[in-house]
């Protein structure tokens, strides 16, 4: 059974559908990546599978449950999805480190000492250790993508989902990025991983969703999108990758 199982997924936005019957599976230690031109519901996606927006019609289940229904408890959905966002949404006023541990003795209600151990272990993971003090505005772009990341890490959860990792990063820092997507993914961390960043895309293993129009079109490894995919639309979009790397 996957892990996550999402089944003729709508969305309906006054009379538009955002997302038109998406069908996806995530078992774990899958590394999948959704992409697709601007405006095919890929962040609706995301935001149905935490509950940021409720789907107008279909079915999400985590774990074997069902977590569209009325009356699920969404503060814990919230908890076993690591959400990364876009734009890191790392407190200014912490520390490295206080950023992490947050969570975890707000809502997990771990001891200092505890949460501290959980968030240095997360941030040396992704070495981060010799950054524990400083704060957001001292470090990198990738740097604050890898804080943002141990920080929903520490949390145990289900599955990390990355929105966009790489859009407010240079080429060096994105090629960062994708190697520490690469190592959680050696790591067996379930991951979805939400781009339109191509080159990013090319370099991640595992699977590619894409979608149009609010429906999975085509399913594959970026090769096989790229070369063997008999609908020719989708061949152009992933070959432009190779065109400009």
């Amino acid at each position: 059974m996957a892990l996550i199982e999402i089944r003729d997924l709508v969305k309906e936005y006054d009379g538009r559908q955002v997302l038109a019957g998406v069908n996806l599976d995530l078992c774990e230690g899958d590394l999948k990546v959704v992409m697709g031109p601007s405006g095919c519901g890929k962040t609706t996606l995301l935001r149905c599978l935490n509950r940021l927006v409720d789907p107008t019609s279909g079915s999400i289940r985590v774990r074997g449950e069902e977590v569209t229904r009325p009356g699920v408890d969404v503060r814990a959905l919230r908890q076993s999805i690591g959400f990364v966002f876009q734009q890191f949404a790392l407190y200014r006023h912490l520390t490295v480190l206080d950023n992490v541990t947050l969570g975890l003795r707000k809502l997990r209600g771990m001891g200092p000492a505890q949460a501290h151990e959980k968030a240095a272990y997360e941030l040396s993971r992704l070495d981060m250790a010799a950054h524990h003090d400083k704060y957001p505005a001292q470090i990198s772009g990738g740097q604050k993508q890898r804080v943002a990341s141990a920080r929903a890490l520490a949390m145990d959860p289900t599955v990390i989902v990355f929105d966009e990792p790489t859009s407010a990063l240079d080429p060096i820092m994105s090629r960062e990025v994708a190697s520490m997507i690469e190592r959680l993914n050696a790591d067996r961390v379930t991951m979805l991983c939400v781009t339109h960043d191509l080159q990013l895309a090319r370099h991640l293993p595992d699977r590619i969703v894409y979608l149009e129009q609010g429906r999975v079109r085509a399913e594959g490894s970026f090769a096989d999108l790229a070369q063997d995919c008999p609908d020719a639309q989708v061949r152009t979009f992933f070959q432009h990758a190779g065109a400009t790397a």
